[in-house]
């Protein structure tokens, strides 16, 4: 089997990771959940996180393939849009990014041009699509239930989760965001966790409770022993009402309102408007 190499990218404010998956052998790689920053105060976006990716990719002469999003993040904006626009690249996304855009495009009055059939992205992943990254087979796994557009990717040893689980110790994903589902979230993860114990999983988010160092990897055997929500054979209906009753307590994201706005349409902006100036809606009791 070909292994990446692989390098994170650790965004602070959003708690966000990123990555970037390279083949060694031709030089080419993808770019896995990229972000940009915002700010709700100001409204002018950030492009450092995703310039330290463009530099990397620089630096180690790599040749982008492909952008991948686990799913449309609520908590950070997408960077795919910049990083093609830098690097190149397609932008895919779990096809069920049509639902998801189904859903808020009325949330937002978005109206014509938009158009809720997943055309903004490159290319749209069914569950089980196969991609190349040179020499690296990559496979898709649909792993909805935190969102019904999540996916994860499979590249050699590694699978890059997204949102369905987090670091043993901070447990497994909200499920109330509109789409989501706790019983298919635990369905999501268990074939996760059938994969071989020593399969590397890699985190999109780390929170580091207690203080402790940022983590972005660990293994299906450690989750499995040790996940708060899903380890230690946790059966589906404790866990479908762990997930219930604690997503009820849950804080909508701080960024929720731009981000779904920007990353349903795959990391564009909105279209500017007759002044040239680019807006952001903010429905008043609606989310």
């Amino acid at each position: 089997m070909i292994e990446a190499r692989i390098q994170h990218f650790y965004d602070e404010p959003s708690g966000t990771l990123s990555y970037v998956v390279a083949d060694e052998n031709s030089g080419h790689a993808a770019v896995i959940d990229p972000v940009v920053g915002f700010s709700m105060v100001s409204g002018r976006i950030d492009t450092g996180p995703s310039d330290v990716v463009i530099e990397y990719v620089h630096k180690e002469k790599l040749g982008l393939e492909w952008i991948l999003e686990t799913h449309a993040h609520a908590d950070h904006l997408s960077g795919a849009q910049y990083i093609k626009s830098n690097l190149g690249g397609s932008v895919a996304i779990g096809e069920g990014i049509r639902d998801v855009q189904a859903h808020f495009g009325p949330v937002f009055n978005l109206g014509s041009p938009f158009a809720a059939d997943g055309h903004q992205f490159d290319r749209l992943f069914a569950d089980g699509d196969r991609i190349r990254i040179g020499e690296l087979e990559c496979q898709v796994i649909a792993t909805p239930g935190h969102t019904n557009d999540s996916v994860s990717y499979k590249i050699g040893s590694a699978v890059f989760v997204g949102d369905s689980m987090f670091m043993p110790d901070f447990g497994t994903a909200r499920c109330d965001f509109p789409g989501g589902d706790a019983g298919l979230l635990y369905d999501s993860i268990q074939r996760i966790l059938s994969l071989p114990g020593d399969t590397r999983l890699f985190m999109c988010h780390d929170y580091m409770p207690g203080g402790r160092e940022l983590r972005w990897e660990c293994t299906v055997e450690e989750q499995r022993a040790a996940n708060i929500h899903v380890g230690k054979n946790t059966d589906k209906v404790k866990f479908t009402k762990m997930r219930t009753e604690r997503d009820a307590q849950l804080n909508l994201p701080a960024l929720i309102v731009p981000a779904i706005q920007v990353n349903i349409r795959a990391g564009h902006l909105p279209d500017p408007e007759d002044n040239d100036i680019t807006y952001i809606k903010t429905p008043v009791n609606t989310l």
